[in-house]
């Protein structure tokens, strides 16, 4: 009989990433969180640190989260597998910008990338309890000019408010977008490129 395929967990509850995780034919779990536990990150700060660099940040989130999730792997006995965790933000006059707090600030983030240029950051970082690795994506992204009403209309679906930025590429706001550079599935919130590198160079995953 075949082999099993092998499989990962994944530690983000992202329908974004398990989709994208999907299209490449990567097998995992989704690395669940217990009661009380609540979103990608409950055992992680994701504060930036005094006059860090988007760089630096975005990384440093993505391996704390993969060595917090291979934590949960070994408090819970479960079958040791990888652990892949990503972490995305942009990046807008040197400010690193994450998810909005609330309608108004999804308002305020987005009338600032109105008719810009800005840069999103996609790290991730995958950990199997013996050594860790990491890698970032950096594209670029051009909004063009926004109404006040289509600033209202889109805060108003609700897809702004669980986003780096307040837009997601692959809903409504891809009406917004006049170019990238970069990479498309990174600016979803999972590099497809670098994570299937990291997977078979790193972890000997045949894809």
């Amino acid at each position: 009989m075949p082999s099993s395929p092998p499989r990962i967990y994944l530690a983000s509850t992202s329908p974004r990433r398990r989709e994208l995780l999907r299209q490449i034919g990567v097998h995992f779990e989704v690395l669940t969180f217990r009661g009380g536990e609540r979103g990608d990150d409950a055992d992680v700060d994701e504060t930036p640190l005094p006059d860090e660099a988007v760089e630096h940040y975005v990384e440093r989130i993505a391996l704390t989260k993969a060595e917090a999730g291979w934590r949960r792997v070994h408090w819970r006995k479960l079958p040791r597998r990888p652990v892949l965790a990503a972490d995305t933000t942009l990046e807008l006059d040197g400010e690193i910008i994450g998810k909005p707090r609330d309608m108004a600030e999804a308002r305020a983030i987005l009338g600032r990338l109105s008719g810009r240029s800005h840069r999103v950051l996609t790290a991730i970082a995958i950990s199997d309890g013996t050594h860790i690795r990491s890698s970032l994506s950096v594209s670029d992204v051009r909004f063009r000019t926004l109404s006040a009403d289509d600033i209202r209309h889109y805060v108003l679906t609700g897809e702004p408010m669980d986003k780096a930025g307040a837009y997601g590429i692959q809903g409504k706001a891809a009406i917004f977008i006049q170019e990238i550079r970069g990479s498309y599935s990174s600016i979803m919130g999972l590099p497809l490129f670098e994570t299937a590198q990291l997977l078979e160079e790193g972890f000997g995953y045949a894809l």
